[in-house]
This record gives structure tokens, C-alpha cells and sequence, in this order.
């Protein structure tokens, strides 16, 4: 058991956030919609940011009927569709600046 268990309001990020990642490609969203309110409950708030979060990032044709399934929602995701958006503009993590130590030469 970790000594420092994850918070409830991040435990149901992490779950919404799921229910979307793993149905981002349906082609009915209804299902995947009535699943997201399941899983919310009445955490409105968490809803709408993990969804706006969603909708900024993977805005693409492969996704588009998600996508546009949940720009309709009645939540309020501006901001975080804007913070999506960012963070899909971000440079990817890689160790392609790592320098080796003085006197190595092959890391294989």
C-alpha cells in the first residue's frame, strides 16, 4: 500500500479521463457520454475540466465524433480546452539532449 494514497478528486480524474482515452475512437459517443456522467456522479466541475482537457488535446479527424459529441456538452470548458490546446503544443519529453559522461564514448 503507498504511503501516500492519491486524493478522491484525483482518483476520478484519473477515471473519467479513461472512460474517454479508451473510447476515443467510437462512432456512437451516446454510450460513452451516459458513462462519463456515471462516472462523474454530481463532480460537475471534474467533468467538464477533464473533458475540455480532452477536447483541446486530441481535436483531430480520428477523434472528431467524440470530440464534437462532447464540444456539445453543457459544461463550462473554455478554459480548459484552451489548456489542452497548450499542452498539445508542447515539446515531447526525450532524453535527446542527454550528454554522456566525460571519457564515454559508446552507451551500448
Amino acid at each position: 500500500m503507498p504511503s501516500h494514497p492519491l486524493a478522491p478528486d484525483t482518483i476520478l480524474s484519473i477515471q473519467i479521463g479513461c472512460v474517454m482515452t479508451r473510447n476515443q475512437y467510437a462512432q456512437d459517443p451516446a454510450p460513452v457520454i451516459a458513462e462519463l456522467y456515471a462516472t462523474a456522479g454530481d463532480r460537475i466541475d471534474l467533468l467538464a475540466q477533464e473533458v475540455g482537457e480532452f477536447i483541446g488535446f486530441y481535436d483531430d479527424q480520428y477523434r472528431a465524433t467524440l470530440v464534437n459529441a462532447l464540444r456539445t456538452l453543457p459544461l463550462d470548458m473554455d478554459d480548459a480546452i484552451k489548456l489542452g490546446q497548450h499542452r498539445r503544443g508542447l515539446r515531447s519529453h526525450s532524453t535527446s539532449g542527454f550528454q554522456a559522461p566525460a571519457g564515454v564514448r559508446d552507451l551500448t
